[in-house]
């Protein structure tokens, strides 16, 4: 039984996921330190910006010299940072690539390196890309159709290669992340078409029929706190799926209409992107014991709250809300 490990490191920090996984951690006890380039707010993490144990570090993944200094010392390393999304990362290919993946394999080099115990590294449910599968589960092959999941497998692979008995790797496939969270998105599915319903008053779905896997903001972080505490026999050169919620994109549509109400109208648009995905998270409820505590319902109303108190202030034009839209208006090299 391993102990369980007290500093831990994670890259991208301050993005959307982050942003709620960091309180948590700080909650718990941990000495965590944030590496992120806040290219979507300064203040993401105001809310524990004083707290003493918490360090937080400007600065670029690629920054070999930058993480050799700042990982030292540390137990685990959690792996966020990514240029997120497909059409994010087609803007600049190279670009994605010299930060999803080859910034990923200098990383991996570093932190043995610097002997830290533990790399869990938040991979995609899309490298599978379309499967016939009605459950698809981790042992299917994995068939990306585009450069950010292809590399994504591909990282994958560079970890599982890596990890041996004083390094301990883990994979984490998440499906659709929903809800609120301090870094808002509003350019994923249950998050767009919430605000749509909101601030436009009618809701657009393209397509309908294609399934949709999600996981509420809330039980992602709740997934990295959990694996932490995890001895290392349990979760060393394991992936996982996760995400437990299969909708078609047509019913999620309606039950945001149902909880933001006023009579929403749904407007239907023909698509030829017809993607439609089913998540199997049998393997990490059997193995390790984890399921689910929040629904997609529970995130609509979150969203719907949030709106309403004012915490998303100047959603239709805030560019920072949208990757692309603030990947498109930067300049990272």
């Amino acid at each position: 039984m391993s102990k369980v490990l007290q500093k831990v490191f994670i890259t991208g920090g301050a993005g959307y996921v982050g942003a709620v996984l960091v309180p948590k951690l700080l909650n718990k006890g941990y000495q965590v330190k944030v590496i992120d380039l806040y290219i979507y707010g300064e203040g993401v993490l105001d809310s524990v910006k004083n707290h003493p144990n918490l360090i937080q570090v400007k600065g670029d993944i690629r920054n070999r010299k930058l993480l050799e200094k700042e990982t030292e010392g540390y137990d685990t390393i959690i792996h966020l940072a990514c240029i997120s999304n497909d059409p994010s990362y087609e803007l600049d290919p190279a670009l994605g690539k010299s930060i999803n993946y080859d910034a990923f394999i200098q990383l991996v080099d570093i932190v043995k390196r610097n002997g830290v115990k533990r790399l869990i590294y938040a991979s995609s449910s899309s490298v599978y890309g379309v499967k016939k599968e009605e459950e698809v589960t981790e042992d299917l092959p994995l068939e990306p159709l585009t450069d950010y999941s292809k590399y994504k497998a591909m990282c994958e692979e560079v970890l599982m290669n890596a990890g041996e008995k004083c390094f301990v790797v883990a994979a984490i496939r998440p499906s659709t992340v929903c809800g609120y969270s301090p870094r808002m998105r509003l350019d994923l599915t249950v998050n767009i078409l919430t605000s749509q319903a909101i601030n436009k008053g009618e809701i657009t779905v393209f397509g309908g029929e294609q399934m949709r896997p999600n996981i509420h903001i809330e039980d992602m972080a709740d997934l990295y706190l959990y694996l932490l505490g995890l001895p290392d026999e349990k979760i060393d050169k394991k992936i996982y799926n996760v995400g437990y919620e299969n909708y078609k994109l047509k019913d999620i549509a309606g039950m945001v209409q149902s909880i933001v109400g006023n009579q929403i109208p749904i407007k239907t648009i023909s698509t030829n992107d017809n993607r439609s995905y089913h998540i199997s998270s049998r393997k990490i409820r059997e193995e390790l014991g984890f399921s689910a505590k929040h629904t997609v319902c529970e995130a609509i109303l979150d969203l719907k709250r949030a709106f309403e108190e004012g915490k998303i202030p100047n959603p239709m034009t805030d560019i920072r809300y949208y990757n692309v839209k603030t990947m498109q208006a930067i300049k990272l090299v």
